[in-house]
């Protein structure tokens, strides 16, 4: 597929994602959602040793300034199904993917964009960030699941509130109620966004695949986290990962994972 919402790029094993419509602030429309979709399914594959993705907007006033309204106009409530429906199917891909994503936020992250960087597994704010689902405001509700990972993140009583009134939160408040990982000044989210999945690529590929599945199977109504968690135990401990992290662990020097 050729991209032409998107830009792909890599440092080492890491990928930088650009959503690239700047004069839409990085609005999300179909073309957009079906790249991103098109990536997260199979064109990360041809970056060898894939270790971790950035999810960027372009420029510096958004991140994704939410999904792209003129696509709204004459919807039935099957096409509005549809279209969440893919929104959902999307952001689960991403939040389901088998190495850290992280969002790196400049600027706006309302609506879609809100619910986008929540999908991610970690975020990253510029102190000029800003963060709401205002869907209230145009008569609807978020429709990318932006009603449940805002309580999964923050607890019900301030995403309640949040999504009640459209009231945007800026990036302190964002850190201080768990919505991102860390703020950083202006113009370094993406720097800090690469360090921190550099950091994480020293440790076991497969360990930290299995992380991801079981903290997302706490959030799955029809999953047992706990007995996820015993299985996915079991599995690692058969890896040769393992077994070098335990001899490193004890011959007291880093551990030369392989991801087998």
């Amino acid at each position: 597929m050729e991209y032409q919402n998107i830009i792909v790029e890599h440092k080492g094993v890491t990928a930088i994602v650009t959503i690239n419509r700047p004069k839409a602030l990085n609005a999300l429309n179909r073309q957009t959602l079906a790249e991103l979709r098109h990536f997260f399914g199979e064109g990360y594959k041809a970056i060898e040793g894939l270790r971790g993705v950035v999810l960027k907007g372009a420029g510096d006033r958004s991140f994704v300034a939410g999904a792209d309204i003129t696509e709204f106009t004459g919807l039935d409530a099957q096409a509005g199904l549809d279209m969440a429906q893919n929104g959902h199917d999307i952001f689960f891909m991403i939040e389901q993917f088998h190495v850290p994503v992280v969002a790196a936020i400049s600027g706006f992250a309302l609506g879609g964009g809100c619910e986008l960087a929540m999908a991610c597994h970690l975020r990253v704010a510029s102190e000029k960030a800003r963060f709401g689902q205002p869907e209230v405001n145009l008569g609807i509700i978020p429709g990318y699941g932006g009603t449940q990972r805002l309580v999964q993140l923050i607890g019900k009583t301030k995403a309640m509130e949040l999504l009640l009134t459209a009231d945007m939160v800026k990036a302190p408040e964002a850190l201080q109620l768990g919505l991102v990982n860390y703020v950083v000044e202006h113009g370094h989210e993406l720097d800090k966004s690469i360090e921190l999945l550099q950091k994480i690529a020293t440790k076991a590929p497969i360990a930290i695949q299995k992380i991801i599945e079981c903290v997302n199977s706490y959030f799955n109504a029809t999953e047992d986290g706990f007995k996820r968690e015993v299985l996915e135990f079991a599995q690692c401990v058969n890896t040769e990962d393992f077994k070098e992290g335990a001899t490193a662990f004890l011959e007291k020097r880093p551990a030369d994972f392989k991801g087998k």
